[in-house]
């Protein structure tokens, strides 16, 4: 296996990167959502970036009467309004406010310099076929299909218009497949929490501004991998669609979608507010509701969803005293590492309800998908509960 550093490859041996992805993904995640937690003494404060995509020299994809850069910024500011009029507790910041040009290595930082709390990059989707409409928020991950890996490597071209391209990037060719291998190692940490904020953007879209409903999607965009908080890229549509160009240049198309980012905006950071402000005693109250409880098993043959509370590299006995008073514990080996986690949900939204109490007593718990004692990727398993 090979990564790039400093403009050369390097070859490291397979062993070792199984163990980085291991020690990335199973150890410093709950780290990171343990420091992400608000103050619960306190009215959190919340930092939120918005990124408009391209601008200046750089047009973005090209429409048949427009640039992909207006469309950017006209439903960016659009949307930062609608947060800075509504969320009092919100400071929005803009990776630009104009046509100007910034560099993809730019934008990452302006949102770690802030501390913000969220990144969100708004941009235009393209496509080879004409028919192709809808929209679709990606999150930081690996492209599961060519389609995607298309759409990542369109966005991160724009490095190669800027000056040192090479050193500033480290060797990484956007053009070049096999500079992706090195993101096959990093798994972001915020992951969790950009798919409940991607979640959220594309219900708005689906049910509130009637936009054909893309999913959230998987990809590697250098925004998203340099950010240190939750972050997403959302496609608005399809400029190379004429009917989705005329939608995306509109007054009321730019306002809906603008509204749509700015109301998933709103309930994601209501979630995580209600998360902190639950006492202590409804924390006590959930223990005593599991008392009653047995040690838990999920059902076979059957995609339902549960709540990760533990992993641990050697078995642990399912029994309240080990989980904090939780009785219904449900083991589930994977990557020879045993997860632990509790509930029982066929609906995706109850468990994640079930994840906001869960979380009073394990702050670091999150959703997941099983099927057959086997983890489903939740995007995976979202859509397929939908299509039934």
């Amino acid at each position: 296996m090979s990564l790039f550093k400093n403009g050369k490859l390097h070859t490291i041996n397979i062993y070792t990167a199984v163990l980085l992805f291991v020690f990335v993904s199973d150890f410093l995640f709950p780290f990171y959502v343990l420091s992400s937690i608000p103050d619960q003494k306190t009215e959190k404060k919340w930092v939120i970036v918005i990124d408009p995509g391209h601008g200046g020299k750089d047009p973005g994809a090209v429409g048949s009467f427009s640039y992909e850069k207006n469309i950017n910024i006209a439903i960016a500011l659009k949307t930062g309004e609608y947060i800075k009029q509504n969320l009092k507790n919100v400071t929005v910041i803009y990776t630009r406010k104009d046509d100007s040009t910034v560099d993809l290595s730019e934008r990452p930082e302006i949102a770690n310099k802030n501390k913000a709390d969220l990144f969100i990059s708004i941009h235009a989707n393209w496509a080879n076929s004409k028919n192709i409409i809808g929209a679709e928020t990606y999150i930081m991950g690996l492209a599961k299909d060519q389609e995607n890996l298309e759409v990542a490597m369109k966005e991160n071209e724009v490095r190669l218009m800027e000056e040192n391209y090479s050193t500033k990037y480290e060797g990484f060719d956007p053009k070049s497949p096999e500079s992706y291998i090195m993101f096959t190692l990093m798994q972001n940490v915020s992951q969790e929490q950009s798919t409940v904020l991607a979640s959220k953007i594309q219900t708005q879209f689906r049910e509130r501004v009637d936009r054909k409903d893309r999913g959230v999607r998987q990809a590697v965009f250098w925004v998203l991998f340099n950010t240190a908080m939750p972050g997403v890229l959302v496609e608005t549509g399809y400029i190379t669609n004429l009917t989705e160009e005329r939608y995306l240049n509109s007054e009321q198309g730019q306002d809906y979608l603008a509204s749509a980012i700015f109301r998933a905006c709103r309930d994601y950071i209501d979630e995580i507010n209600i998360r902190s402000g639950i006492s202590a005693m409804q924390n006590q109250e959930l223990v005593e509701k599991n008392e009653n409880k047995t040690a838990g098993s999920l059902p076979q043959g059957q995609l339902v969803f549960t709540v990760q509370v533990a992993t641990a590299a050697s078995k642990i006995e399912t029994k309240a005293d080990n989980f904090k008073g939780i009785e219904d514990i449900i083991e589930i080996n994977a990557r020879d590492r045993f997860k632990y986690a509790t509930g029982n949900f066929e609906d995706y939204s109850e468990a994640v309800r079930y994840r906001k109490k869960i979380e009073t007593i394990y702050p670091d718990a999150f959703v997941i998908a099983v099927k057959d004692n086997k983890i489903v990727p939740l995007q995976d398993a979202i859509e397929q509960k939908r299509k039934k």
